[in-house]
């Protein structure tokens, strides 16, 4: 089982509400909008080459030219894109990926808003690339113990009762580059194998029901229909529980790269189990033992031995802004704002220090609050343009806290490679530029 690691008493910490009151909400907004104003005509925007930068007949009070043409025909693109001037945002590739086909990208926590992530921005994790699969000739098998082995289409399982459920999903080697010295340069580099989407499916409970699972089933294997075979064992009681069937994210039927026309989702647990292009589902006695649950996805300990089936993202946290590669540009008014989240349940608690954990204020959590989600959090702050150093610390709903570097360290090591959930430290210099750094 996975250890968990306490800080202590959450409630001992020192905070204030996250909360601005009336004089000091209106005197952010004013400072706010001075700030702003004095950067008209000189803030550059960050775009590809081909997009300029503003030009001053098109800021008030004159009137700008795009309200002196007409627009972009109705319907020019068949699926809509984002601007042009958003171009930069973007999943990013891996630098010490092994192949083009065993690889993964990250998705732009530092760019997004909210706690949606676009689907075009899901992270990816592949084992042998994307498989080309026609749903129509697609299946999912359920066999193994139980009463009556059956196989079902697509078009069978979009038919059955299907719930809607927002969930985030993580890469159980989320920040595994971060374990020894702080590497990765933004946030999307340390915390990027995370997203967080609307899911629309089958609760396994459901196709289990119909097949007829035997007593002695404690265990199924999920596997892929990609050219890996991807496997996992679930346990039952996760499959009984909220587990679900997934044929659409957002909105949509589920993309290539995130498992169409079939996954599985298991809310809170390491992603490489919410197997992708599912196609079989076998129901045993015993764990199955994969070749990816022994030669990966164990978590190497200090004194040589190995945790197996650490199945929870702990609770974890991250601000995104300000985060690595931003630049301040002025001192002054500010809203820190993050994501936390955890594969326990719902998160009750974040708490924000900018003086490398010495004092903490309790920031403000945005609804909707969920269990197994992301959950964005803000906190108003006053840079007085000194050095100052960055950090969040989320507590649950079980009252599991964040652990430090240290502690995490302490237990566990420096030669792990997953379910690293220490706090992340950012630093900014005088000048304005934010860092990445182990404080």
């Amino acid at each position: 089982m996975l250890r968990r690691i306490r800080v202590g008493d959450p409630s001992a910490a020192s905070h204030s509400p996250g909360a601005i009151p009336g004089t000091r909400r209106r005197d952010f907004l004013r400072q706010s909008a001075l700030l702003a104003s004095s950067a008209l005509g000189v803030r550059a925007i960050a775009a590809p080459g081909s997009v300029s930068a503003p030009r001053s007949e098109n800021l008030p009070p004159n009137t700008p030219r795009w309200m002196k043409v007409q627009g972009e025909p109705v319907v020019s693109a068949p699926y809509g894109v984002p601007s042009r001037y958003e171009a930069d945002v973007i999943r990013r590739a891996t630098n010490i990926t092994p192949t083009l086909w065993s690889s993964w990208s990250f998705t732009p926590l530092q760019d997004l808003h909210g706690i949606i992530t676009p689907n075009g921005l899901v992270f990816e994790r592949h084992h042998a690339g994307t498989p080309d699969i026609n749903p129509e000739e697609h299946r999912l098998m359920v066999h193994g113990l139980v009463s009556q082995p059956l196989i079902f289409t697509i078009e069978d399982l979009v038919r059955l009762p299907s719930i809607s459920r927002i969930h985030f999903l993580e890469c159980s080697g989320n920040g595994l580059t971060e374990w020894k010295a702080p590497k990765e340069k933004t946030v999307q580099g340390t915390h990027g194998l995370l997203s967080c989407c609307e899911w629309t499916g089958v609760p396994l409970s459901t196709i289990l029901d119909e097949v007829g699972f035997k007593p002695q089933a404690k265990w199924i294997l999920a596997e892929g229909a990609d050219a890996a075979a991807m496997s996992r064992s679930i346990p039952i009681e996760k499959a009984l529980d909220d587990a679900l069937l997934i044929y659409a994210q957002n909105g949509e039927m589920l993309r290539p790269e995130q498992g169409y026309p079939l996954r599985l989702l298991l809310p809170g647990f390491e992603g490489n189990m919410s197997v992708k292009w599912l196609r079989r589902l076998k129901l045993g006695e015993k764990p199955f033992m994969t070749r990816e649950e022994t030669s990966k996805y164990t978590d190497l300990i200090g004194n040589g031995t190995a945790r197996q089936f650490t199945f929870v993202m702990e609770a974890k946290s991250v601000i995104t802004f300000p985060s690595g590669g931003h630049q301040l540009k002025k001192r002054g008014p500010y809203r820190i704002s993050g994501l936390a989240w955890s594969g326990r349940g719902r998160i009750r608690r974040v708490d924000v220090s900018t003086d490398g954990g010495r004092n903490w204020r309790e920031a403000r959590l945005e609804e909707p609050i969920l269990t197994k989600a992301l959950v964005r959090f803000r906190l108003a702050w006053n840079w007085d343009g000194g050095p100052a150093v960055l950090q969040s610390r989320a507590i649950d709903e079980t009252g599991y806290v964040q652990p430090t570097r240290d502690q995490i360290v302490a237990v566990r090591g420096t030669n792990s490679v997953y379910h690293y959930n220490a706090i992340q430290s950012w630093q900014i210099t005088q000048n304005g530029e934010v860092n990445n750094v182990h404080a």
